[in-house]
């Protein structure tokens, strides 16, 4: 599949009697990680109800949040709003005990002189964060960006993470599109296990060409923004953990016309390889944390096949009887189904 390192690690086998333990290879921690991002809320760090929120777990689904220094501040507003996130990050420091459940917490940046100027002004608040965002990565800054990622991580204990985000315009262009995304896999695979996901950003793509998806229409049927999210996961998905782009509409009723448009793409998300979303608000979450859940039938298989007995035969009925499982074919699925139920849950059909 990739050269993502698998482990051995035993974890619960969740059938309907509860009892079985199975031992699974699931991937290492950083994809582990990955995978746990879950819905990432977007938030400028000016909320005074942010803290609480955050330390008392209380906004259902939030498992990552990422505070925007980047198109959510106007640039005239950019001092007063890193002072904001000192003054957050610092007011989490304060209400934090060894039982607070956070959330993985990022701050997303602007340029690579702004990632120095931001680690140099958090200083030992960077202890609360799991990593950056890195906006608009491509060939323009990639090589600035992995020297920081490089000296980012000299002398800590644990690292800290870095999730680019692919959405600027060579990288929507054909002519320069393929050689463009390679070049930066490329790059990026120098310091992959301080890569935490590749993010895509739909709205700065569908931004160059004038294009907007109703509440009522998905990504996928804007065909130019199809074709670059393609090419995206058929460079990197191998590698990389892929985060599905940004839902812009959202309500109070879970069942309205934004709540179903926000199910209906992130089925399609999973089938073509994103897993997880940006949010931009805390409606969205639960719904986003949902989609992620695994179907007991999809569970049991990837047991099965993760648990292959030897055999000559390398082809099976699935657990309930209604497809065949390969084991050549069906076992990168395995790990994905595997992980993903472990972290969020398996539903019964």
């Amino acid at each position: 599949m990739n050269s993502l390192t698998v482990n051995s690690l035993t974890i619960k086998n969740l059938n309907k009697n509860g009892s079985s333990i199975r031992s699974l290879r699931i991937f290492d921690e950083r994809t582990r990680l990955a995978y746990a991002l879950g819905a990432l809320l977007y938030t400028p760090p000016y909320n005074p109800e942010l803290v609480n929120k955050i330390v008392t777990s209380s906004l259902p689904g939030l498992t990552a949040l990422a505070f925007c220094l980047e198109d959510a501040i106007l640039d005239e507003a950019l001092p007063q709003a890193e002072l904001e996130l000192c003054r957050t990050l610092a007011a989490i420091k304060t209400k934090i005990t060894p039982q607070t459940n956070l959330p993985l917490l990022f701050v997303r940046v602007r340029t690579p002189q702004h990632l120095q100027h931001i680690q140099q002004l958090l200083g030992d608040f960077q202890e609360l964060l799991c990593g950056y965002i890195l906006p608009k990565f491509d060939l323009s800054n990639s090589a600035a960006y992995i020297d920081l990622i490089r000296q980012s991580n000299v002398g800590r204990h644990k690292p800290i993470y870095f999730m680019p985000i692919l959405e600027s315009q060579m990288l929507a262009e054909l002519g320069s599109r393929r050689p463009a995304l390679q070049q930066l896999k490329d790059e990026l695979d120098r310091v992959q296990k301080y890569i935490l996901n590749v993010r895509v950003g739909c709205n700065d793509f569908c931004s160059l060409f004038g294009l907007r998806r109703g509440v009522h229409q998905n990504i996928y049927q804007i065909s130019v923004i199809r074709d670059i999210l393609a090419d995206i996961v058929n460079i990197f998905s191998g590698e990389y953990v892929l985060s599905g782009p940004v839902w812009e509409y959202f309500g109070e009723d879970l069942q309205g016309a934004w709540a179903e448009g926000l199910r209906q793409e992130l089925a399609l998300d999973r089938l073509n390889g994103f897993i997880g979303k940006t949010a931009v608000h805390p409606a969205q979450l639960p719904i986003i944390y949902d989609s992620l859940k695994v179907s007991r039938a999809d569970y049991e298989d990837a047991l099965g096949l993760l648990d292959w007995l030897p055999s000559t035969l390398g082809v099976a009925k699935s657990a309930d009887g209604s497809r065949m499982n390969e084991l050549k074919c069906h076992t990168n699925w395995a790990l994905r189904t595997a992980i993903l139920a472990e972290i969020y849950g398996v539903v019964e059909d």
